[in-house]
């Protein structure tokens, strides 16, 4: 969350200033502070502000940059996807509340991930894109899966409404200048040899342009749309 978008939200609602401190369990001077940026937005107050406001799942607080940020079991990640909305796990128990970066971040890192979370990937960055891509980008870099990520943006866009396509457009660009030469899989790193050879020749376009093992394609995404 940046300050900006506490104050949008606090007009939204309709609040002053000594409302929204009130509301929110700060003083009205420390309130001021946060909302002008002389106070940074701790984690805490965020998830307050995230409760009582109303906002966005992307403005939750983010773990801070790691090279080994854990991945999450592949059950709390489906929670987490259900509570985000995701039709695909509409009958699912929900769980939460957690930034969409971050879950895509946790579900990144996996070497054998079930492919129902997969496919629901490109429906979080499609749905979220406001999210914040300088820290999911750089998360992803530290780990070296930036091919991962930038292979679900480019599926994503294809998703997107036009409103969200240009963002995920300069995500594309900027990911395109990091891109790895090494070849890897999504997420599926168990595969054998004669299945890498086949998934070599049959993947779409964009798999092979990211270096990807993969046969996913839009078309399959039957819960994204």
């Amino acid at each position: 969350m940046h300050p900006t978008q506490l104050k949008t939200a606090r007009q939204a609602a309709g609040w002053t200033q000594q409302e929204a401190a009130s509301r929110l369990g700060v003083s009205q001077p420390y309130y001021c502070q946060l909302e002008s940026g002389s106070r940074p937005l701790t984690p805490e107050f965020m998830r307050t502000a995230y409760r009582k406001l109303r906002l966005s799942p992307v403005t939750l607080p983010l773990p801070p940059l790691a090279s080994n940020l854990s991945p999450l079991p592949h059950d709390e990640l489906a929670a987490v996807l259900a509570w985000l909305g995701y039709p695909g796990f509409a009958h699912l128990r929900k769980a939460g509340p957690m930034n969409p970066a971050e879950l895509v971040a946790r579900s990144l890192p996996h070497s054998d991930l079930d492919p129902r979370i997969v496919e629901a990937l490109p429906w979080v960055l499609s749905s979220f894109h406001e999210l914040d891509w300088q820290w999911l980008a750089a998360t992803s870099r530290l780990q070296n899966l930036q091919n991962r990520l930038g292979f679900l943006v480019s599926l994503a866009e294809r998703l997107a409404k036009p409103g969200a396509k240009e963002t995920l457009r300069t995500v594309l660009r900027d990911l395109e200048l990091s891109r790895l030469a090494t070849e890897g899989t999504l997420c599926r790193d168990n595969m054998s040899q004669p299945e890498r050879d086949w998934v070599r020749k049959h993947r779409p376009a964009e798999a092979a342009h990211w270096n990807l093992l993969t046969t996913l394609s839009v078309d399959q995404l039957t819960h994204a749309a």
